[in-house]
């Protein structure tokens, strides 16, 4: 897996750290997809930016490890690797958990895990499973934040594009989100009870086996 530059800061300092972030939020989100090309005239004119500063996001977003380029055909979206996949449920279990453990229950952060919990339950109901993985993003998001930490915030955010990438080459959402719905609830519910240790030995679980669904389910349909 190549290395990653991940930047220091939440807050945008130029025009193309700002199409940087709304690009990788899209890819949060689930509106761009693994190995998709990005033309530079169309992205330019949607963006309403030159294609210099397009330039500079593309190379923001290539040090991250969220685009490629390629001589003669230009910048596409990465294809995450199944290497790739194991080396972030690493990084994930390494920041989430003590987050998670070593957080005062009453931690601002607390009500944007209630937020997204919510949001999901909203999404199943309506059987919106890209909104129910995107809500399961801002979850896990929540709990980082829990560290108080700008730079795990940041890292973090590049983790769950690239993985969001993984889980849009794979065919059954509800299978993979399903699950973890009311999974949150419960750490949620542990956590603010002060079950701290607990919920993040719970979580650790939930993440090992949130790997082995990913890795077995992009195992049958990744070449």
């Amino acid at each position: 897996m190549q290395s990653r530059h991940f930047s220091t800061s939440t807050t945008p300092t130029s025009l193309a750290d700002t199409v940087a972030s709304n690009i990788r939020q899209q890819l949060i989100h689930g509106e761009l997809r693994a190995g998709q090309h990005l033309s530079e005239a169309a992205l330019s004119q949607q963006l309403d930016i030159s294609r210099n500063t397009l330039r500079e996001v593309f190379r923001i977003l290539i040090k991250e490890g969220l685009l490629r380029h390629e001589p003669n055909r230009g910048v596409s979206v990465v294809v995450p690797s199944i290497a790739d996949i194991i080396d972030i449920y690493r990084v994930r279990r390494l920041i989430e958990c003590p987050a998670l453990e070593k957080a005062w229950p009453l931690h601002p952060s607390h009500k944007r895990m209630r937020e997204a919990v919510q949001d999901a339950q909203q999404a199943r109901d309506a059987k919106d499973w890209r909104r129910v993985g995107s809500a399961n993003m801002a979850f896990h998001a929540a709990i980082v934040a829990l560290s108080d930490s700008d730079r795990l915030s940041a890292m973090f955010e590049d983790l769950t594009a690239e993985l969001r990438l993984a889980f849009g080459m794979l065919d059954d959402a509800e299978y993979l989100h399903a699950p973890y719905v009311d999974l949150n609830a419960r750490l949620l519910q542990m956590f603010i009870e002060g079950q701290t240790a607990a919920a993040a030995r719970e979580l650790e679980t939930y993440l090992v086996q949130s790997e082995r669904m990913v890795l077995a389910v992009y195992a049958r349909h990744i070449p």
